[in-house]
């Protein structure tokens, strides 16, 4: 293979390549930035199928820490399920099982509860339905970080060094979960194992991300492990040839804990770090300040055994000879079936009308629309997100690419342009036919979908998820898998792309049934997001072309010509000539071009039969302005002005078809309320006077506040850094009562040196009930921390809240009353959003009232299309105090359709808030409130949604001071 670009090293648990980042300084200079680019699958199916909610978050936990214990920040995350049929009747579910709709439900819950926790894009979520999979679920995450190479240190530990535990403390929840992850699944299984799924906590592990985005700590670091399987055993076992370990130093939940439990208990959010002795103290130190707990828990040696201590009294004494044996080695028999090469999946029969027949497809479970599902995701977080995970105006156009900008690190560069790209290929209908096969094109069309949107195939590294029936010692059913393998490593001999990475699970069986043999390739790239495309049709009169692969005989790849059609997808993408693209999959052309229409809502006139519904691997359909003559390209039609499918006589009317995609899986994921759409009169209000500050500040200082929860501090703090002015991020500790006293004493000093105080958004305990508003609003309420406040606001400062900073100054009365405490039951609040889950989409603001200094030089009447993500952001309110607040100019910025009337309408007010009000002010507007994210913007952002003005609330707050 091709591993020029790979990291090797001892102590990476991702796969790790050496990047070059484009990028430009706060002059405007390019420079090039060497990066560690990072990233990793997790399977969790047994937890998940044992207690979905807390398997399927755990599932998202492990797959974070392995990068990050390379010491990464994990940005980017995908999600990749399966499940049999959601819609099946209760009575249908087989006993010793939890219904599908059920288990599938409370999993994506509970994955986006610790993502959205934790501050991780997630883009790309898709769930695969097969009735295999009632045997056992399928539930994978896969996550990429980046780290700038200097950073990193890479040393192997000397006798005499110290190694460090931080982060959550160790429980008997952890115990188990490394046999119980690949266990099989009984009758008895959701009695016995429950015990065996971790309690992930989410904030916790976004300390550590913290604490590893310091330069100065990840410095002193020699080389780290994460908590995974084994716990203390493997996470300190593989430090070093020799490791003395205190087990009584450990941090437990509660006491009790014996020495195998100590000793065998995981976890999703602690560490164990390598520092020389004359650096632990300091080490210690700067995790403290993260709010984390740290100690010194082992010492490395030079005796070559991994010994543990208990009480003064040593229970467990190992060879490092023993332990690099790696135990026993085994071998088995592998027999490989014959393929029916008559009886494929590639091609369909259609015995119906076309009409019938696309409306049938588009009505699949593998096709239907995941909307509600994905939308469950905070896919704006970072402000880094290239592609919205539904795209056009209408955000109906589904993604195949999670495409993420590489993160800041410091202030040295500004902008970064670099872009890492995820996604994943997997069929079961192939793979059920011949695991061969699905092997091959479960590489292909993860390779595929990456071309789609402007990667180089060339660069494309891979990293595998494996699931299949329980082996035993069946030579059939091993050579299943080995046929699978076999797949992959044709193709990756024949594209020179490496698999660097992966995960197996071989233990998919539930007495007489066994989930589809399965191997999903996870495809990574960089790509300049100047030239990353999406899928929807840009405009009416253009055309439409079938860039097609014609497979060689006994359906197998023609590598030659796909390579070609990949060097021609990537050179007209970047050359601009290709505006839109989507890579073939379930539906064929149909699911193609119909899911391509929904975005814009832009209708094709196909002049031609083609083989509409076929399976056709490493096919594109592609949108242009002018033809184009290429060997493999056929036309399919033009996009018209009609919102239909006009083909072959018959007339498919595309919101019909909307529709009914939409609905097939809204039981089971709702896509939107049901209710009367109200709108309501637009209700401007025109400051008279310009806002004049006392007290000038060439570079105002803003203090960011970031509590439990919070996860919007970095977006924050570069949104006022490019504005011009002096962003601190102030972390208030509470792990310690003493450190709740010095947090109160400081973050008042800070506020006092501050003109701006900002608190940003977050989620703690996903956001219910109240979040951490209610925790924060208490510490606003402080003597100390409200006199600061009081202060702060006379001497002219201002005071900014977003989301849960949003929900905290309504909590404290700050909003809309300017005071603390002045808070009664009629007083307006943020309530949990009406369609009763997480949101998270684009929506178009007005503003209304101009009347504050972070508003004043944006036009009363001006549209910003901005990013919301919340399970709490629905603004209630009575009528009357609504009336009063747009009588004083407090109503600052309302939701608004695409006639720009404010409306309670749910795909553009997702929240349900009344009267439609996103955000408010005080009275004398210094204080503003909003729930979408402002920050939340850079260049090559969000290119698949609606393009406005962007006005810059930051860089009025800071002008406002000079």
């Amino acid at each position: 293979g091709k591993l020029e670009d790979l990291e090797i090293s001892e102590e990476i648990n991702a796969c790790s390549i050496y990047i070059d980042v484009d990028a430009s300084d706060e002059n405007g200079k390019s420079k090039t930035e060497k990066y560690l680019l990072m990233f990793k699958n997790e399977t969790h199916n047994h937890p998940t199928e044992i207690e979905p909610f807390g398997g399927a978050s755990t599932c998202l936990g492990g797959a974070i820490r392995d990068p990050l214990s390379g010491r990464s920040y994990v940005y980017q995350a995908v999600r990749v399920t399966g499940s049999a049929n959601p819609l099946e009747k209760l009575e249908d579910t087989l006993p010793g099982k939890l219904p599908q709709k059920k288990i599938t439900s409370l999993a994506a819950a509970g994955y986006s509860s610790y993502g959205n926790q934790i501050g991780l894009a997630t883009c790309l979520v898709n769930e695969i339905y097969d009735e295999g999979y009632k045997a056992k679920r399928l539930e994978v995450g896969a996550v990429v970080g980046a780290v700038p190479v200097n950073y990193v240190r890479r040393e192997k530990p000397k006798a005499g060094d110290i190694v460090i535990v931080l982060g959550g403390r160790t429980g008997r929840d952890g115990c188990g979960g490394a046999t119980g992850s690949s266990k099989s699944h009984t009758d008895t299984s959701l009695r016995l194992c429950g015990c065996e799924v971790q309690k992930g906590n989410a904030p916790e592990e976004r300390k550590i991300q913290r604490l590893f985005r310091n330069k100065e700590a990840l410095k002193l670091i020699k080389k780290c492990n994460d908590f995974g399987a084994g716990g203390v055993s493997v996470a300190m076992g593989e430090l070093s040839e020799g490791i003395d370990i205190n087990l009584d130093v450990l941090p437990v939940k509660y006491l009790g804990l014996n020495g195998t439990e100590l000793a065998i208990s995981e976890s999703q959010e602690r560490m164990a770090a390598v520092v020389e002795s004359r650096d632990a103290d300091n080490f210690i130190k700067l995790a403290n300040e993260e709010n984390i707990e740290a100690e010194k828990a082992a010492v490395i040696t030079d005796t070559g055994r991994l010994v543990m201590y208990l009480k003064g009294i040593k229970i467990a004494d190992i060879s490092r000879k023993f332990l690099d044996t790696n135990g026993a080695k085994q071998s088995t028999d592998v027999l490989l079936k014959d393929i029916n090469f008559e009886n494929n999946p590639f091609s369909t029969k259609n015995a119906c009308s076309l009409k019938y027949h696309w409306f049938n497809m588009m009505e699949d479970l593998n096709v239907a629309s995941q909307k509600g599902l994905a939308e469950m995701f905070d896919s704006s977080i970072g402000a880094s997100t290239v592609l919205m995970p539904f795209g056009g105006k209408y955000q109906m156009t589904p993604i195949d690419v999670s495409i993420q900008k590489i993160p800041i690190f410091g202030n040295s560069v500004k902008e970064i342009n670099t872009a890492s790209a995820i996604t994943w290929g997997y069929n079961p209908s192939i793979m059920k036919w011949s695991e061969f096969h699905g092997g091959i094109y479960s590489v292909i069309e993860s390779m595929s979908k990456l071309v789609c949107a402007g990667a180089d195939y060339k660069n494309i590294r891979l990293s595998f998820q494996e699931y299949f029936e329980k082996l035993g010692n069946d030579a059939v059913k091993w050579g299943k898998v080995y046929s699978a393998l076999l797949g992959t490593i044709y193709v990756q001999s024949e594209f020179d792309i490496p698999a660097i990475g992966g995960k197996d699970s071989m233990s998919g069986t539930f007495n007489n049934i066994s989930v589809p043999s399965t191997l999903i390739s996870f495809a990574v790239s960089t790509v300049n997001s100047e030239y990353v495309i999406s899928p929807e049709f840009k405009s009416f009169n253009n055309y439409v072309y079938l860039i097609k692969h014609n497979m060689k005989e006994n359906y197998m790849p023609n590598i030659e010509e796909i390579k070609e059609n990949f060097s021609f997808m990537h050179e007209n993408i970047k050359n601009r000539k290709i505006l839109s693209a989507y890579a073939i999959k379930f539906g064929g052309i149909a699911e193609a071009v119909t899911k391509m229409a929904f975005g814009n809502r832009i209708g094709i006139d196909i002049k031609e039969e083609h083989h509409f519904f076929n399976l056709m691997p490493a096919s594109f359909i592609v949108e242009t302005k002018e033809e184009i003559d290429y060997k493999n390209a056929v036309l399919i039609g033009k996009t018209i002005d009609k919102y239909k499918i006009r083909v072959c006589g018959e007339v498919i009317d595309l919101e019909e078809i909307e529709k009914s995609w939409l609905e097939k899986l809204s039981s089971v994921f709702p896509y939107k309320t049901y209710e009367d759409i109200e709108t309501y009169p637009a209700s401007y209000y025109e400051a008279k006077t310009p806002f004049i500050c006392k007290n000038k500040k060439a570079k105002p200082n803003v203090l960011i506040a970031s509590f439990l929860g919070t996860n919007c501090e970095y977006d924050t703090q570069k949104a006022f850094y490019d504005s011009g002015a002096h962003a601190d991020i102030f972390v208030f500790r509470n792990i310690k009562p003493e450190y709740i006293k010095e947090s109160i004493e400081y973050m008042s000093k800070k506020i006092d040196n501050s003109q701006i105080f900002m608190i940003p958004g977050g989620f703690s305990a996903a956001d219910e009930p109240d979040g951490s508003g209610k925790f924060i609003s208490a510490i606003l309420s402080n003597e100390k921390i409200k006199t600061s406040i009081y202060k702060l606001l006379e001497r002219d400062g201002l005071i900014l809240g977003i989301c849960n900073g949003f929900q905290a100054l309504i909590k404290s009365g700050l909003l809309p009353y300017g005071r603390i405490g002045d808070i009664n039951e009629n007083s307006p609040t943020l309530t949990f959003n009406k369609i009763g889950r997480h949101i998270s989409q684009m929506v178009t603001v007005k503003v209304m009232s101009n009347n504050s200094p972070w508003l004043y030089s944006i036009p009363v009447g001006s549209e910003l299309v901005i990013p919301v993500s919340h399970g709490e952001g629905r603004f209630f309110a009575d009528e009357g105090i609504i009336e009063e607040l747009i009588k004083k100019g407090q109503v600052a910025t309302q939701y608004v359709n695409f006639k720009s009337v404010p409306t309670n309408e749910f795909r553009f007010n997702p929240n349900g808030s009344v009267y439609a009000v996103e955000g408010i002010l005080s009275e004398d507007g210094k204080i503003f409130g909003k729930m979408g994210h402002s920050e939340r913007y850079g260049n090559n952002l969000y290119k698949n949604t609606i393009a406005k003005d962007i006005y810059n609330i930051f860089e009025n707050g800071v002008n406002y001071f000079k």
